[in-house]
């Protein structure tokens, strides 16, 4: 089949154009030995110890598929898992380990990023973050009144 009929499903267009963005994060963050996301969790934890509810929803993403994430970084003491204020709270926090990976990390980062930028230019990236800004809030919205 040489020309398969284009999908008209917004949700594979995002997928595989996030897909190829990840790719490109990746291979650059593969140098300290990291991925995309799990660049992402080690920044979100950088300024404070977080809890898993406050993480995940920051990151899109469920508990579970957060806790499984958060394990090789756990391991490789990159993060580790306190206590809060209140004993049965568990807060996720940045180890020294995981400052000095984040901070070998983030010039890759920012490698990456100044490749997407090039290839959309200032006012494709300013339109393409507030359509997905936008489109982000409408499902938030849609979401929590259909639960």
């Amino acid at each position: 089949m040489d020309n398969p009929t284009p999908s008209v499903c917004t949700c594979f267009r995002l997928r595989r154009a996030s897909r190829r963005v990840t790719q490109l994060y990746d291979h650059e963050l593969a140098a300290v030995g990291l991925s995309l996301n799990q660049y992402s969790i080690l920044r979100r934890t950088e300024r404070e110890a977080r809890t898993l509810g406050s993480l995940a929803d920051e990151l899109g993403m469920d508990r579970t598929t957060l806790s499984r994430n958060l394990s090789p970084l756990i391991d490789a003491d990159l993060l580790e898992s306190v206590r809060g204020h209140d004993a049965r709270q568990r807060l996720i926090a940045l180890t020294d380990e995981g400052r000095q990976r984040l901070a070998s990390a983030r010039p890759l980062w920012r490698r990456a990023q100044k490749t997407i930028d090039r290839m959309l230019g200032a006012s494709g990236i300013a339109r393409l973050h507030a359509d997905l800004d936008h489109l982000d809030d409408l499902l938030r919205q849609h979401l929590g009144d259909a639960a």
